[in-house]
């Protein structure tokens, strides 16, 4: 039995193509709208003269994770109503496989 992936047709690698540039713009905007959000928070907070720590970056990473879980279950990300707690089961099952096979049993060794 081969193990290799069989070579995209030149009209998969096109779509291939598309769909990454598409997921790579998505994500530098997340990336930076919660960049942004953590610098905004802090500016302002000096602004008013406020001696509060500001929010920190990873605050603003898991707003954002909270409200995708929420929409990708089905469920109102501002009411956490009507989600589908299967749909909820597999992503968690699937972030748990993240973490046992990149972090626990895989540690830093790369290609694991």
């Amino acid at each position: 039995m081969s193990n290799s992936c069989p070579v995209p047709t030149p009209a998969e690698k096109q779509y291939l193509d598309i769909q990454d540039r598409a997921e790579r713009a998505m994500l530098t905007t997340i990336y930076k709208a919660i960049e942004d959000a953590s610098k905004q928070a802090a500016e302002d907070l000096r602004s008013i003269g406020s001696q509060e720590v500001p929010p920190a970056y990873e605050y603003f990473a898991s707003v954002a994770h909270q409200k995708l879980f929420l929409l990708l279950c089905g469920a109102d990300p501002e009411t956490f109503m009507g989600g589908n707690p299967e749909i909820a089961a597999h992503i968690l099952e699937n972030g748990r496989n993240i973490s046992q096979h990149y972090w626990v049993n895989g540690g830093d060794e790369p290609g694991r």
